[in-house]
């Protein structure tokens, strides 16, 4: 793990209270980083706007990472994002947009994909109608993490073209449940064993164990059960939460032998 991605990592799992530095220098020895490493981090993730201080020693998510990583942290929440679906879709409008600004395309298609969209044959980007959101409210979310202003969304009850079958197929079902499969064991497996390493260890590992799997939530599609296995997924984010229950007691128990 990168001094830059630890930073992240910790500040993304804080709900609200800024993390001072002796606490990013303490995590940061458990990924044999150094202190000078961590401070240079530090600094450039300031000069990124991903980070900010609002006062010596503390940090916290800057203007650029805030709504990113308010996403990130509503993990728990997820399964209250979908709902039924009725065969529907959403679609993405950006061809309009242009693709001449590469910083912006990275920063659309990032914000899409987030979202659960894929980009079909036809060059429209394009998810299942099931989220719980109204569309103008998933529209701000989308251009809070990145989507152009400009873009245009659609919620489409009925498409008509010859290759409107193949959509469904943009996601890979079989890999997402071999996904939510592999992470649950992992989560499971690694529960055993935390209360029995020493604390410094359990530490290390919960951490990148629930932000791998934290990471898969986020980046979920978020498919309904017509698509994908979603009691496998829901399965998986029932287990992620005891496995941050049992993470937020080790670096605790961290923490406390500063």
């Amino acid at each position: 793990m990168t001094a830059r991605a630890m930073v992240l990592s910790l500040l993304s799992s804080r709900r609200s209270e800024p993390e001072t530095i002796s606490r990013l220098i303490q995590a940061a020895s458990l990924f044999d980083i150094e202190a000078s490493t961590l401070r240079v981090a530090v600094t450039r993730l300031i000069k990124d706007g991903l980070l900010e201080s609002p006062s010596r020693g503390l940090y916290q998510p800057g203007p650029k990472s805030r709504s990113l990583v308010r996403r990130l942290q509503d993990w728990q929440n997820v399964d209250s994002k979908i709902v039924r679906w009725d065969g529907g879709w959403l679609i993405a409008l950006t061809q309009h947009l242009g693709r001449t600004d590469r910083k912006q395309l990275t920063a659309r298609e990032r914000a899409l994909g987030l979202s659960g969209y894929r980009r079909t044959p036809e060059g429209v980007w394009a998810r299942p109608a099931n989220l719980s959101q109204p569309l103008d409210e998933h529209r701000r979310e989308l251009i809070a993490i990145g989507a152009d202003e400009d873009i245009l969304l659609l919620h489409a009850d009925a498409i008509e073209m010859p290759d409107a079958s193949v959509w469904p197929d943009l996601w890979s079902a079989d890999e997402l449940a071999a996904t939510y499969v592999e992470a649950t064991r992992a989560m499971k497996d690694s529960l055993e064993r935390l209360g029995a390493l020493p604390v410094p260890d359990a530490a290390r590992e919960s951490l990148l164990i629930g932000q791998a799997v934290i990471r898969l939530i986020n980046y979920d599609p978020l498919l309904p059960p017509e698509l994908v296995d979603q009691k496998g997924f829901l399965n998986m984010v029932e287990t992620m939460r005891r496995y941050n229950e049992a993470g937020q007691k080790s670096w605790q128990a961290f923490f406390a032998m500063a």
